[in-house]
């Protein structure tokens, strides 16, 4: 059975991957997170004590406890989902998100270019690392046109700049040094155990509580939504057969405006919960003052990785959404284990300019 290295493995995307990878029974998984507030071992609950997965507590930058790990597992592969990865959060601290990002990104980096070296020639031909990332990297679009694998880097959050500097030693290492890796460009991701100072699951917690649902600016924002398990599978195909060196963009073409989401979740929200006091829950909705700095539209042409690794979502946003928003109404205890006091719903990116009790969503 192969071994891979998952980081990350806690967090909302690293965890879908870990579930899928081990429904799928063919790979051990050595699972390591440092578990900060966006990385939940609930998450993990039902495979904690699954014979092929291994969870490790512990920060991609601790040099001695990574390559600790790939010594003793000996992973075919490497996939980097370790990240702080919120645009608000990188907002009120950038400082984390450097750190993390970039600095833990590199020492990552090191530590498997170390163990790559020493494997010998068969293993050492066929080992991956797979980084993943974000559309954020970009920048923002007009009206028209989609990132390619080609569009020049323009981030303009903390975040996103964070993102873009471990892309770019992820290049480094494999122009430089021949380490193979992959990289993946993703649009917004949604589904299951997303943690909820994110849109879509905030809005689907305060909208069953009553609070109100706070739209950024005009909710004219766009962007292109990808549910987690098309985002899955899609990487499961770069693994498996994507060109060393190469870069894939993974979008779900699904462009909706925030308004639009906030819209679509109410009309699920009153259709699955008909007797709620707060139904029609488009009453809960709120405009509120934008987030500083904040992206108009992002958009993904996923092209590439369908010509070439025949990957395709299967999931529409409305199928896609219908089941999120089942997951959550079936799941209120994850929820609620999850909010354990680090987050309640309070608006975050003021960059220190104050604070609002009200919840965001955006």
């Amino acid at each position: 059975m192969k071994t891979l290295l998952v980081t990350g493995g806690a967090g909302f995307i690293g965890g879908n991957f870990v579930l899928h990878l081990l429904a799928r029974g063919d790979v051990r998984v050595v699972n390591l997170d440092a578990l900060t507030y966006a990385g939940n071992l609930e998450t993990l609950a039902d495979v904690r004590a699954h014979p092929a997965h291994v969870f490790v507590h512990g920060d991609i930058g601790d040099r001695a406890l990574v390559g600790d790990l790939l010594t003793r597992y000996r992973p075919a592969a490497v996939i980097n989902f370790a990240a702080e990865s919120h645009v608000d959060r990188s907002i009120d601290g950038p400082a984390a998100f450097v750190q993390t990002n970039v600095v833990g990104t590199l020492s990552l980096l090191e530590a498997v270019r170390e163990y790559w070296r020493g494997l010998a020639d068969v293993q050492r031909a066929g080992f991956r690392f797979v980084h993943i990332s974000t559309d954020e990297v970009y920048g923002s679009l007009g009206a028209s046109g989609r990132f390619t694998e080609s569009s020049p880097y323009a981030p303009n959050s903390p975040y996103a700049a964070s993102k873009a500097a471990s892309d770019h030693l992820v290049r480094a290492f494999h122009r430089t040094y021949g380490l193979p890796t992959l990289t993946t460009n993703c649009s917004n991701n949604y589904g299951p155990y997303q943690f909820p100072e994110k849109l879509i699951p905030l809005l689907i917690l305060n909208a069953r509580r009553g609070r109100e649902l706070p739209v950024y600016g005009d909710g004219g924002n766009i962007r292109d939504w990808l549910f987690v398990l098309d985002h899955c599978r899609a990487l499961v195909r770069v693994l498996e057969a994507g060109v060393v060196g190469e870069t894939y963009n993974i979008g779900g073409d699904c462009e909706c405006t925030n308004l639009e989401v906030v819209h679509a979740v109410c009309a699920l929200m009153d259709e699955r919960f008909p007797d709620s006091p707060h139904r029609p829950h488009e009453g809960l909705v709120r405009f509120v003052a934008d987030r500083p700095g904040h992206d108009r539209r992002y958009a993904i042409d996923a092209a590439k990785i369908r010509r070439e690794l025949g990957w395709m979502p299967e999931e529409g946003f409305e199928s896609g959404l219908r089941k999120t928003v089942r997951w959550y109404a079936e799941h209120t205890e994850w929820s609620e284990r999850v909010l354990d006091g680090r987050y309640r719903g309070e608006r975050l990116g003021l960059g220190g300019a104050g604070a609002d009790t009200a919840p965001r969503a955006g």
